[in-house]
């Protein structure tokens, strides 16, 4: 593990990565940190990488990359199949160029998966996947249904199965790939690649909120969206050639959205399913931060808390 102290005039010793659910206020905590501590933000959200997608992503403002230099935002296409490791290593490589500054990152998102792969030094050892083999469980997924192949990953890798969300056909198919084509699963590789541990000191924090508040911010955050024109940014992407095949249109509202352009819903369903959807997937990442190791979870304005764990002397 790379210290960073001498990175940093002894001023921090560890990284931050505030994390937590949507619309929990992780946002507004991480760029207070970033005043504070003069640092720069690192997203940490699996949809923010994609060029635009804006609105639905919730992406940092003008005006808020003005105020604070982001990292890690709007660095692939919404046709691009980007994953956790391509993710670790563009992260790695804001942290260097952070500290080579002396700078301090501040990493914020609600990806858990990529929360993992930097405090837990996960490197995704590569197994590369026979192509044929890819196109018959994406066969399989369409006539059988993805809940079967779900089923088959929690009968041969029931750890990475807790993981996954039975209706996340990317991920269900890639564990199954790597079980089928090499007879290991996917969390003895995730065990193995952790055995030299994280890179830098990172110290994690997770927003905590009365769910009941939470729900009412998630659903007005929706209502904003679509106000601000989420449909229009779902209508350019699909004139563009995205389609529901393309990873980036799996995202929550991108996906409702294009079934009610394809006709398949009416337009006040597909609302209502995005927030139906953004609440679903905020219990998911709730139980994937409680799962980990280390979180300390903070109110959504308690920077000092944060301060304190990072910094080398008490703010308060």
């Amino acid at each position: 593990m790379i210290p960073i102290e001498s990175l940093t005039n002894g001023r921090f010793k560890s990284i931050p990565i505030i994390c937590g659910p949507t619309a929990s206020g992780k946002s507004a905590l991480a760029m207070s940190v970033c005043r504070e501590t003069g640092g720069e933000l690192c997203s940490m959200d699996s949809m923010q990488i994609y060029r635009n997608m804006d609105i639905g992503t919730a992406k940092p403002t003008f005006e808020e990359q003005r105020l604070v230099r982001h990292h890690l935002i709007d660095i692939a296409d919404p046709a691009d199949n980007y994953n956790t490791a391509l993710y670790r290593n563009a992260a790695l490589e804001s942290i260097r160029d952070c500290l080579g500054r002396g700078v301090l990152p501040v990493f914020c998102g609600g990806t858990g998966q990529y929360a993992s792969a930097l405090s837990q030094g996960i490197t995704f050892a590569p197994v590369e996947i026979d192509p044929d083999l890819h196109e018959s469980l994406l066969r399989e997924s369409e006539e059988a249904g993805i809940q079967t192949l779900y089923d088959e990953l929690v009968s041969v890798d029931p750890k990475s199965a807790e993981k996954i969300h039975p209706n996340n056909r990317k991920r269900v198919i890639r564990a199954l790939e790597i079980y089928r084509q090499t007879g290991k699963t996917m969390d003895y590789f995730n065990s193995v690649s952790k055995k030299d541990g994280p890179v830098y000191p990172f110290s994690l924090f997770a927003i905590n909120m009365d769910r009941e508040q939470l729900y009412r911010r998630m659903d007005e955050r929706v209502d904003r969206m679509l106000e601000d024109g989420l449909l229009e940014e779902v209508i350019r992407l699909r004139k563009d050639g995205l389609n529901r095949t393309h990873t980036a249109m799996q995202a929550i509202g991108y996906k409702e959205l294009y079934e009610y352009l394809e006709g398949n819903i009416p337009l006040a369903d597909a609302a209502a399913l995005i927030k139906q959807k953004t609440r679903n997937y905020g219990k998911r990442q709730l139980t994937w931060f409680r799962s980990m190791e280390n979180v300390k979870w903070i109110e959504p304005q308690d920077d000092t808390s944060v301060l304190n764990a990072i910094t080398n002397s008490k703010i308060l």
